[in-house]
């Protein structure tokens, strides 16, 4: 074990960063020769007067430079060059191995994906498919001619929740709710016009919004949602053109916004002259009791939804349902960006809402989240988190000294893919969070989750003594 220790500088960056850059210049110096063990990380921490946290993250850094190793129970130990490229964060203590596939090829799970869970509602929606190809084949074979009244039927009655129903003259049948959210910044909006979103949010439409030259900004949250009183700050001193939000059960937060707060920000906008766009993607599935944005600000609220988390994610089919007068405008819109839609697709989703069979598919999906929820909670029952009976993820607060992204490379070394908070904020942020979301409706049932949440928690557990043994 080497007597290395650096002299930190203060030079304006985070100490974990800078401490992890200091690692890889006595690397590049020789003063850290391969094969030499990094000092405890408790000892370091007190050598140089800052956190064990600080150290583990900026060990961890390094590991994930590819410069370090670290090993249960050994230590953390710098890397030949050769060796640089393979480095492994660590395996988990204890943890039962994946079980293998047939052939013996090692099995992956991928914990990322929160789409509807599949239920066997593949036989009944290609059944239906067939029938729309078999009476009207001339119309599946061609472009969308004209909008029938059955979509905009459909879309009002998906869409329409706790006593809040869309004017049906104001649904736009569109490609799903992200297509409808770019629609409407693309109509709305002109390059370097200025679009809001939370700390944490889906970032799809934040990354298709900059793709058009629109500029992000971003709003405070607390554990309830997103603050108005922030929300009024930036606008004030930004002045957004549209906020894009998502009231009920955010993503990935799980915020439910209350009532007080969802009319505060309707009159902040109002005040402000901003747009709102209302992604309800999830408020199917969880039957929000509270009345949508759309409600409280219906001359400013684009609110938008579909079937991808309810039905099936390969039904690429929602609706938007507009302010007065702007349904045209975001059709138009939603055919420039998109190229239109496809008539199969519509008129499958809308026959499914239309016959009832989307409500029974959403209720045997509801049901498998519940099932798979608590296998969650059982497992992970010692791990903070926040989770929905109905909501298919639940949102990890990552004990010290995890970061995000560390852990989210150390779960991949098991084959196991989650969403790293990196991936829901929508623009670069030095903003830490400690989250992680994990998607639990990718396995085939809730067996299948037992193997790779045994993993998360054991990796969660291990903690500080995955990089060192804090001798």
């Amino acid at each position: 074990m080497t007597n290395w220790l650096p002299t930190i500088e203060r030079s304006g960056n985070p100490l974990y960063i800078e401490l992890a850059d200091k690692i890889e210049s006595g690397i590049d110096s020789g003063e850290l020769s391969p094969g030499t063990r990094l000092p405890p990380q408790r000892n370091l921490a007190f050598d140089i007067g800052v956190t064990v946290g600080t150290i583990s993250r900026a060990y961890a850094l390094a590991c994930e430079r590819g410069l370090v190793s670290g090993e249960v129970g050994r230590g953390t130990y710098v890397l030949n060059k050769d060796d640089q490229s393979k480095t492994k964060l660590f395996r988990a203590p204890e943890a039962e191995p994946l079980p293998p596939l047939q052939g013996g090829r090692e099995r992956s799970y991928h914990l990322g994906y929160a789409s509807a869970a599949d239920v066997g509602q593949s036989e009944l929606i290609a059944n239906t498919a067939g029938s729309i190809a078999k009476g009207h084949p001339t119309k599946v074979m061609d472009y969308i001619r004209e909008v029938p009244s059955t979509w905009r039927e459909a879309g009002q009655q998906w869409l329409s929740h706790a006593g809040w129903r869309p004017d049906i003259e104001q649904i736009v049948p569109t490609n799903g709710a992200m297509a409808a959210g770019v629609s409407v910044i693309a109509s709305l909006t002109v390059p370097g016009d200025k679009i809001a979103f939370e700390g944490l949010t889906y970032c799809s439409i934040a990354r298709s919004a900059t793709l058009l030259g629109r500029r992000i900004i971003v709003t405070d949250f607390d554990k309830y949602g997103m603050i108005p009183e922030a929300f009024e700050k930036l606008c004030a001193q930004q002045h957004p053109k549209i906020l894009f939000m998502m009231p009920t059960i955010q993503n990935p937060t799980l915020a439910n916004l209350s009532r007080e707060r969802r009319i505060a920000i309707a009159e902040i906008a109002h005040k402000y002259n901003v747009w709102i766009i209302e992604d309800a993607i999830y408020a199917p599935l969880i039957g929000d009791e509270i009345p949508p944005m759309a409600h409280f600000a219906p001359e400013r609220t684009f609110h938008v939804g579909g079937l991808s988390k309810s039905v099936s994610a390969g039904i690429r089919s929602g609706w938007a349902a507009c302010p007065p007068r702007f349904a045209e405008r975001i059709a138009n819109a939603h055919k420039m960006v998109t190229g239109g839609g496809a008539y199969w697709l519509t008129e499958l989703a809308s026959t499914l809402v239309l016959n009832g069979e989307a409500n029974k598919i959403l209720q045997s999906v509801q049901n498998e989240i519940e099932e798979r929820t608590t296998v969650v909670q059982r497992i992970l029952k010692d791990v903070k988190f926040r989770s929905h009976k109905y909501c298919p993820y639940i949102w990890i607060k990552l004990p010290d000294p995890w970061h995000s992204g560390t852990f989210r490379s150390a779960l991949a070394e098991h084959n196991i893919i989650i969403s790293s908070e990196d991936d829901f904020k929508p623009t670069r942020s030095d903003q830490v969070f400690h989250g992680a979301r994990i998607g639990f409706t990718s396995p085939k049932n809730a067996a299948e989750l037992e193997a790779p949440l045994k993993i998360v928690r054991n990796l969660l557990e291990s903690g500080i003594a995955g990089y060192d043994n804090h001798d």
